[in-house]
């Protein structure tokens, strides 16, 4: 086949994409009726540093009486599966001046889709984009048309345009175009009354107009109206909703050769451009994490500009015919592919420059010797790279510097808590060292002249810091009671050991003062998360400097492994929660709250349990008349697509809730129909206080379930309920299945972290280790000082000793079997006894 001379490029997934036009081979006598457009996957090779053809696709058009050619290519997300594929749109002409578009999508497995076509009695040629849908957007007559696959059906946006300088995604709008139009003079003034200057400013607006919701943005998010004259194109770097605001980050080029960046509508830096005319800019972000500008000019040049400290121009080349942006080299972050213009008909792709302007930096094709122009460019490439170099080399060094003097600090303070420790074990009083005597900033309050007359015997370990509650709440769920004790961060008790009781404060005769409940310990921040820190030593509170805590893999190295049951570092809350229907019978009813825990010491190397505490925390008042009036109540309302409940509120309906986790993978679709059924179908709403938690608000029984939606990559994730009974849970799964694609796979995951459960596991094996040994000496006992039936009088069970047969895994299987053997011996015995016994009843005779 023929293929033509136009060739368009597109990455995608770390490849090159070329899409052609060709004409198959003409065959005599017949009519040339088909069109066919080639796509060719190539892929860089790290051994060859070349590109390579990795496979290739095939899509036959009818073409008879018509012109074809490909407009342009770009990404775009299927909204029947969510997935972003390659799409192509060609026009072909047909008679008349009517002119017919089609656009067409490309799979992993080089299969052409046709999407959907349109008839237009004009051709186009300005701002023409792909988006979301695929969906094809393009300006006439300065007014703004659009069409999807989901209507297939032209429409017209009521807005007027002047230009379109950036089609994309936005938080909570879906895709927004954004374009520059005529502004509307206040009618309150005279148009007469404005200067020359005021009129170049007013006479031009910027705007954003959403698609789907056909609502209009202001532009001064963005940038101020001023700039809308001179900006060319756009790219929104970033987009987020904080606190009901709209925060947006871009960069903007200029027909007056400047790139500037933009962030919440305020001009932040500015560049000046080395060519005339930019035309494009898009991103990059590399493997040292630099945000990367690549601007386009129409006079085939580009240019990086590097942000750091300040915009500066870090490379450019002349003579370009394409640069895509894509991770080619497959190293987790994104490259620079220039392709360069080529003199002669030679193989494609075989003239480009793979780079990074860091570790990254190939290229092909290029003749140093006869090619004079292109050499001097590399050359100011080269000294524009080593200042950048230099720029980050001085910023390296300053932050080696400060690591070293964080790196000795660390080291005293260690050295510090080393011997705190050895005092601490040794049951003296440690004296901690003075700020100005270490040359250190104080991590707690110093004590200047600390008490020496301390006795031996009051051991830190075995006090209780006299503010240990932040608070002390309770809440009516329901039929239960929910209790709450919020201790502070300088509480340092083992969490597994703290637990609430509640006790009746009136004398009841023929009643138990102590009230039955379950307990529960919570430690949250917003993201619903705990944070557990392992520590030995209890220390004052923290003043001026804190040390990262955040990785638990880092503590797991630096702290002992014997005090990993001990939960430091953040506000930790223990709920109790008991049946309200017995307490109402009183009508109103006093509760004193009682907390229980265990201090910890450490002797000998080993973890040893001290005595008991039990700490009041105060008394909390119940009585019909409050409960009636929704004293107690929880309170979950909207506002403004938040629910409005109190932390207390939310740790209340987790306490009397039961967590189920569910891990979601689909193979051939996005999940994003989970979060469209969550806020949808289910009416839920993120808490003010945890964005990462929903309510439902939805009515009936599924009114008030939690959930949390978590996605790791676009194909898996993780849905937490917290629900009140197992109907529910069905109700919501039932629910759920509706909207999830056939293809999905869910899988019901163990609650509990992997070092919890392991750690459960261990304290149960070790249980029933201890319950084992101790039925197995009272069977031995009873074996050395009685007969049992059908034994002799000397026969032991073993000889072995207990200790030796524990100290090994065989061994513990060999005493198991040996017990086992024992109980069925016994049962036989039994069996034999009673029967002998029987038969004797029978005869008349004594046994």
């Amino acid at each position: 086949m023929l293929l033509g001379k136009e060739e368009h490029f597109l990455s995608y997934n770390g490849e090159v994409l070329i899409f052609q036009l060709s004409k198959p081979k003409h065959v005599e006598g017949a009519a040339d009726k088909t069109m066919n457009l080639c796509v060719r996957r190539m892929s860089f090779n790290r051994d060859t540093k070349l590109f390579v053809q990795k496979s290739s696709g095939l899509f036959s058009i009818r073409a008879s009486h018509l012109k074809i050619e490909i407009i342009c290519c770009s990404c775009a997300t299927d909204s029947r599966t969510g997935i972003i594929l390659p799409c192509v749109l060609m026009k072909k002409k047909k008679q008349n001046n009517v002119f017919r578009y089609l656009l067409v999508l490309l799979h992993g497995s080089n299969q052409f889709e046709q999407s959907f076509y349109f008839k237009l009695d004009y051709e186009l040629k300005e701002d023409i984009r792909l988006f979301t849908g695929p969906s094809v957007l393009w300006r006439h007559a300065n007014k703004l048309f659009y069409i999807s696959s989901d209507t297939c059906t032209v429409r017209s946006a009521p807005v007027q345009l002047s230009s379109v300088v950036w089609t994309g995604e936005i938080a909570d709008e879906g895709t927004v175009v954004l374009g520059t139009g005529t502004a509307c003079l206040p009618e309150s003034e005279d148009e007469d009354e404005f200067s020359t200057s005021d009129r170049a400013v007013w006479g031009s607006e910027f705007f954003g107009y959403a698609v789907k919701t056909q609502k209009m943005l202001t532009g001064t998010c963005f940038m101020p109206h001023a700039y809308s004259r001179v900006v060319s194109s756009v790219y929104v770097c970033k987009n987020e909703i904080s606190k009901k605001q709209l925060r947006i980050s871009l960069v903007a080029i200029t027909h007056k050769n400047q790139l500037i960046w933009f962030q919440d509508g305020l001009p932040k830096g500015v560049c000046e451009l080395p060519y005339e005319k930019p035309c494009s800019v898009k991103t990059a972000v590399t493997s040292s994490s630099d945000l990367l500008f690549i601007v386009s000019f129409a006079s085939g040049n580009i240019c990086v500009v590097q942000r750091r400290d300040s915009l500066q121009v870090a490379c450019k080349w002349q003579k370009v015919k394409s640069v895509l942006v894509d991770d080619f080299t497959g190293s987790g972050s994104e490259q620079l592919l220039v392709l360069l213009k080529e003199d002669s008909n030679t193989e494609v792709l075989s003239t480009f420059i793979l780079t990074d302007l860091g570790e990254v930096n190939y290229a092909s094709g290029i003749n140093y010797k006869h090619d004079v122009p292109a050499a001097e460019g590399l050359q100011e490439n080269g000294l524009l790279t080593v200042q950048a170099l230099e720029t980050r080399l001085q910023a390296g060094c300053t932050s080696v510097r400060e690591l070293q003097q964080h790196l000795r600090l660390k080291k005293k303070v260690i050295l510090e808590s080393c011997r705190a420790l050895i005092d601490l074990v040794e049951e003296r009083t440690h004296i901690l060292p003075t700020a100005k005597k270490e040359g250190l900033v104080s991590l707690w309050d110093d004590v200047e002249n600390p008490p020496h007359s301390l006795s031996k015997e009051t051991s830190l370990v075995s006090k209780v810091p006299e503010h240990f509650m932040e608070k002390l709440w309770q809440r009516v769920v329901g039929d239960s009671l929910v209790v709450g004790v919020e201790l502070t961060a300088s509480f340092y008790l083992s969490l597994s050991d703290v637990s609430l009781s509640l006790v009746m404060d009136q004398d009841f005769s023929l009643i138990s003062p102590i009230i039955e409940c379950r307990n529960k310990i919570i430690k949250l921040n917003k993201a619903f998360s705990a944070l557990s820190v392992s520590s030995c030593q209890i220390e004052p509170p923290p003043k001026k400097m804190k040390l990262d805590l955040h990785s638990k893999n880092d503590l797991k190295k630096e702290f002992p492994k014997r005090c990993s049951q001990i939960q430091l570092d953040g506000a930790k809350t223990v709920i109790a929660v008991t049946s309200l229907s017995p307490l109402l019978a009183f009508h109103r009813v006093c509760c004193v709250v009682l907390l229980h825990a265990k201090k910890q010491k450490h002797q000998n190397d080993s973890l040893q349990e001290s005595k008991n505490i039990t700490v009041l925390c105060g008394k909390i008042l119940l009585s019909l008349e409050d409960i009636s009036n929704g004293k107690y109540s929880i309170k979950m309302l909207r506002d403004n697509s938040y629910c409005t409940g109190s932390m207390e509120d939310i740790l209340a309906v987790l306490a009397v809730s039961v967590r189920f986790s569910f891990q979601i993978v689909s193979s051939g679709c996005t999940l994003t129909p989970v979060n469209a059924w969550l806020l949808g179908e289910m009416e839920c709403t993120p808490f003010k206080e945890c964005h990462d938690s929903i309510f439902c608000h939805k009515a009936g029984n599924m009114y008030g379930t939690v959930f949390n939606w978590t996605l790791k990559n676009p194909f898996e994730g993780v849905l937490t309920l917290f629900c009140r009974n197992l109907t529910v849970l069905f109700q919501c799964l039932h629910s759920l299945s509706r909207v999830l694609p056939p293809s999905c796979d869910v899988k019901l995951l163990r609650s509990g972290s992997k070092s919890i459960l392991t750690e459960q596991l261990a304290l149960a094996l070790e249980k029933e280790i201890l319950i084992l040994r101790s039925s197995f000496f009272s069977k031995e006992s009873k074996a050395e000082n009685s007969l049992t039936w059908g034994n002799d009088p000397g026969k032991k069970i073993s000889d072995v000793p207990v200790a030796s047969l524990l100290d090994s895994e065989e061994g513990v299987q060999q005493f198991r079997k040996k017990l086992q053997n024992e109980r069925e011996e016994s049962v036989l015995n039994t069996t034999y006894a009673s029967r002998k016994r029987t038969a004797c009843d029978l005869a008349g005779t004594t046994c």
